[in-house]
């Protein structure tokens, strides 16, 4: 097997893989929270980094049909959620180029947060 290249994201408000901590994305590039997974509450993101994708398939989400990949970690493989390729429907073409990544598969690089609580609502040291 090659070589794994990682990225790692500048800031405090990162979110990584649960299962390894390898950075996927941050806090400013949420674009919705109001997406469902798998496993429950998904975001949508603009930019997620350290991935690998599955094949690109059609498959029919909440909103309509889509053409999906999958999405993995690609330090340790583990599902983390999908991309949209296209989307077929015109009122759904902002989701294209984005990723949605489920709530729990990702946890915060930031020690002492739980994932359940917003990083907007935490409060801010002096």
């Amino acid at each position: 097997m090659g070589r794994v290249h990682r990225k790692f994201l500048p800031g405090s408000k990162i979110y990584a893989c649960s299962n390894c901590r390898t950075h996927l994305t941050n806090y400013e590039d949420i674009v919705s929270k109001s997406f469902q997974g798998r496993t429950g509450r998904a975001y949508l993101f603009n930019t997620v980094v350290n991935i690998t994708f599955g094949p690109v398939e059609d498959r029919v989400l909440t909103t309509g049909l889509h053409k999906v990949q999958d999405i993995y970690c690609n330090c340790c493989d583990e599902y983390l959620g999908w991309k949209y390729e296209e989307a077929f429907e015109q009122s759904q073409k902002y989701k294209e180029g984005k990723s949605v990544l489920e709530k729990a598969r990702m946890t915060r690089e930031e020690w002492g947060i739980p994932m359940d609580q917003e990083f907007d609502s935490i409060p801010r040291s002096p």
